[in-house]
């Protein structure tokens, strides 16, 4: 048995009237830029792009960052630390003892002459020093492996006033 419900008057002209007026149409369209090139697609590209980019460059980053950590946990040993110690106090006693020879006081009586002149080659550099005896000025040249040369003129021991 089939049951009718009375509807008012007023509903069902609302209803037709809201049907006649509205004029839609449906339009389907991809949702995800991804699917399409229309609005949106150049921008998806870029996003994505820039995304792989990072994620790269984070991967590089992360790996050269591994690596010097690696390098300094190796040269903070223990040795390594001793050994820099000790070529330091090796390069400090040749210095000291070239110094020495080059401001050296030459009273002695037995008639044995000082040193004018002294040479030393320290890891493919040159260090070449030159006393002036009249004078008293050093003149110390220092060449470099790839031939660059540096040189320093210490005036003689009467021209220092302090």
């Amino acid at each position: 048995m089939i049951k009718f419900v009375k509807i008012p008057m007023l509903v069902v002209s609302v209803l037709l009237f809201t049907a006649s007026t509205v004029n839609a149409e449906m339009v389907w369209g991809f949702k995800s830029p991804a699917f399409h090139f229309g609005n949106g697609y150049s921008t998806h590209v870029l996003s994505v792009e820039q995304l792989q980019f990072n994620r790269r460059q984070d991967r590089k980053d992360a790996a050269a960052a591994e690596a010097a950590r690696l390098q300094r946990e190796l040269e903070n040993t223990t040795l390594n630390k001793f050994l820099k110690n000790v070529e330091s106090r090796i390069y400090a006693t040749l210095s000291k003892q070239m110094v020495d020879s080059m401001f050296a006081a030459c009273t002695d009586t037995t008639g044995a002459s000082c040193p004018t002149t002294g040479s030393a080659e320290i890891e493919g550099s040159t260090i070449t020093w030159i006393k002036d005896t009249t004078t008293g000025s050093i003149t110390l040249d220092i060449v470099d492996e790839d031939g660059t040369t540096t040189t320093i003129t210490i005036p003689g021991a009467g021209e220092f006033n302090f």
